[in-house]
This record gives structure tokens, C-alpha cells and sequence, in this order.
């Protein structure tokens, strides 16, 4: 029997069976019988025919790499029949045997992605990425230069974009929309983790420093906002996170006010990005200016400027209408401000009005009413 020219090297094959094309690459000699039989399971609709042709290919020439390719073949065929359970099974044999298959590992993410098993694709997207920062390390082959090798992996990573375009996106839209903020910020980990250079990686860290707050986790959320801002010092995002943390807990509040003030000037020069809509751009820009300016209030409060303060919450005040929380906070903050300054007439309808809406100020703001004796008392709050 003719022996079949097995190209083990790690190159880019040019198999027909996939667009993937890092890892082992089989070539079958033309007008063998291992040919015809291929030849056959490649015309044969994905069903119960293919796959017993695919028993009798593996059955009669399944050896050597040739099993790999058997495989894989396996891995596709139980995928467009979603028999999901089969595509783990072989695609975890064809790894064994190519650790370096990409198109194995984008296979079984398909699966997982199919199933909305979220732990599975993102171990298979992890396998991905070890794939390609594997190949991205190989050296150059003896006889090859280093520059013409350089170039013949770009070209390689560049056939496979789509391939890793799929994997990183699908691992980001798992993480974004899973629910618990916990969770989202491990997902979040792992991608930035696995992903380095995708295009999606400075939105996940910027979405992962807010998965730390909203999971209560204050010192990752500040650790991770320091580190983006040691990359990207104008990053209004972090400035005004950071600025807003640490003024309301009293901290670090030179810090907070140069925070706030930077995040103002950055903004008075920004300019929309392409892929947001003039409405979308000035909602940002007007909340992320109210943040920083209720974040200035409050440092001011916390040094006992409180004409300052006043000042920066009224500014704050119409800017923030978007986000009730916000907006509902530094209702309060300018109410409870204004009530010890004893300027009471001021006071009281903003406090009103942080009381009647629906949030954790409501009940502080109607405290604070009480104190002041609601519509008539002259007292202050202490």
C-alpha cells in the first residue's frame, strides 16, 4: 500500500475540511483507495451514512495520522448533526493526538456555544489561545529565515482570523451577559487573560474594574482601575470609578478630586467615537461630568467646603437625570449639605424630592426631612 505523505510539521495546512488551518496538515495520495474513501465521506451528507462510512475509513486505514484526520472528520460530522456529546469525544481524541488543531478546538467551542455551556467554551477558548500563542513561538525551521517565517506565520494567523475572531467574541458575549457580577468578573479575568491583543480586551478590562464594584469587591475593582490608567491615564471610565469610590467613603481624596478634575478636562475635548450615535455620546458625556462633579461635592463635604460642595452638586444634579441612582444621591448629598448650612427653604424640596425616589436615599433622604421638621421645622441636622 502506498504510503501516504504525512506533514507533521506545525504549519498552516491546506486541508479542505476546514478554514482552520494551525496544526497538522494530512495529505492523501491521489487514486489511493484511502482517497476514494475520502472522497466519499466528503460527498456523503452529514448522517448515519456518513458516519458509517467514517467507521469503515477508520476501521480499514485508521492509523497513523491518518486517525487524526479520521477525527476530525468525526468532530464535524457529529457537529452539523449537533450530537454534541460525540464532538467532545473525538474532538478530545484528535487533541490527543494534535494538541494543535485549531480547527478541533473551534469545533468543540462551536458545540459549547450551541449547548450555552459557558464553562466549556471558555476552557475551549482557552485551549484556542494556547494554540495560537504556541504557534506564535515556534521558531523558524532549519533552512527557513527568520524573516521569511515571520512572514509566513502572519499570513497564517491571518487565514485563521476568522476562526479566532468566532472564539473571541463568543468568550466576551458569555461573559458580558452573565448575571451575577461575581462570575462576570472571573469570565472577565480569564478572556483578558487568554486574549491580550484582542480588540475587545480594553472594553473587558473596563467592564471587569465594574464587575468588582458591583460584586462588592472594592480592592480588586481599584486594582484594576489603577492598572488601566497606569496604560491609559485618560481613561475618563477609571478616572471618574475611582474619583466617585473614593470620595464617597472619604478616601484618598486628593487623589478623587485630581481624578474628577482630569476626567472633566479629558472630556471637554473628546470627540464620539465612530460606533455611537450623537444621542448615545451625549448621555455618556453628561453622566460621566455628573459623576465628576457630584465626586468633587463630596470631597469638598468630606473638607468641609460645603459652599463648594453645593456648587459642584448643582452641577452635578441635571447632568446625572439618566441614571436614577446617581441622580437620587446627589439629590441627597446637595439636600443634606444645604440643611447644615442651615439654608433650610433650599433644602427641604430637594430632599423631597431625593425621598420620592425609589432607591437606597430614599429613607436617609426622608430622614434627613424629619430632622429638618418637613415643611415647617427650622431645625438642622446634626
Amino acid at each position: 500500500m502506498q504510503r501516504f505523505l504525512i506533514f507533521l510539521a506545525i504549519l498552516l495546512g491546506l486541508a479542505t475540511t476546514t478554514a482552520a488551518q494551525i496544526g497538522k496538515n494530512v495529505s492523501v495520495a491521489a487514486g489511493t483507495d484511502e482517497d476514494k474513501a475520502l472522497a466519499a465521506i466528503y460527498a456523503a451528507a452529514d448522517g448515519p451514512d456518513k458516519v458509517a462510512l467514517l467507521d469503515k475509513f477508520m476501521t480499514e486505514h485508521g492509523n497513523g495520522d491518518l486517525e487524526l484526520l479520521g477525527d476530525e472528520l468525526y468532530v464535524q460530522t457529529y457537529l452539523a448533526q449537533k450530537n454534541y456529546a460525540k464532538v467532545f469525544e473525538y474532538g478530545e481524541k484528535a487533541l490527543t493526538l494534535d494538541p494543535n488543531s485549531l480547527s478541533t478546538a473551534v469545533n468543540m467551542l462551536h458545540a459549547a456555544a450551541e449547548q450555552g455551556d459557558a464553562e466549556k467554551i471558555f476552557a475551549f477558548g482557552e485551549k484556542i489561545s494556547a494554540i495560537i500563542a504556541r504557534y506564535k513561538a515556534l521558531p523558524a525551521p532549519e533552512g527557513t529565515s527568520a524573516k521569511d517565517w515571520d512572514t509566513f506565520k502572519a499570513d497564517s494567523l491571518k487565514n485563521s482570523q476568522a476562526d479566532i475572531g468566532y472564539a473571541e467574541y463568543t468568550l466576551v458575549n458569555v461573559a458580558f451577559k452573565t448575571p451575577d457580577p461575581a462570575a462576570r468578573a472571573a469570565y472577565l479575568e480569564r478572556y483578558a487573560a487568554a486574549f491580550p491583543e484582542s480588540p475587545y480586551t480594553a472594553s473587558v478590562r473596563e467592564q471587569l474594574a465594574f464587575a468588582y464594584q458591583q460584586a462588592q469587591n472594592p480592592p480588586k475593582m481599584v486594582e484594576t482601575a489603577q492598572g488601566i490608567l497606569t496604560t491609559d491615564p485618560n481613561n475618563v471610565s477609571m478616572l471618574v470609578l475611582l474619583a466617585d469610590y473614593w470620595s464617597d467613603n472619604g478616601q484618598e481624596l486628593d487623589k478623587a478630586a485630581a481624578n474628577a478634575q482630569k476626567a472633566l478636562d479629558v472630556l471637554a475635548t473628546a470627540t464620539k467615537p465612530e460606533n455611537m450615535t450623537d444621542e448615545q455620546w451625549q448621555q455618556q458625556v453628561s453622566l460621566q461630568k455628573g459623576l465628576a462633579y457630584s465626586s468633587l461635592g463630596q470631597v469638598y463635604v468630606n473638607m468641609n467646603h460645603n459652599a463648594e460642595a453645593v456648587n459642584a452638586f448643582k452641577r452635578a444634579s441635571p447632568l446625572l437625570k439618566s441614571d436614577t441612582f446617581s441622580y437620587a444621591r446627589n439629590l441627597y448629598r446637595l439636600g443634606f449639605t444645604l440643611a447644615k448650612m442651615k439654608r433650610i427653604p433650599e433644602a427641604r424640596p430637594v430632599l423631597v424630592e431625593a425621598a420620592s425616589i425609589n432607591g437606597p436615599y430614599k429613607a436617609r433622604a426622608q430622614e434627613t426631612l424629619d430632622k429638618i421638621g418637613g415643611a415647617g421645622s427650622r431645625h438642622t441636622p446634626r
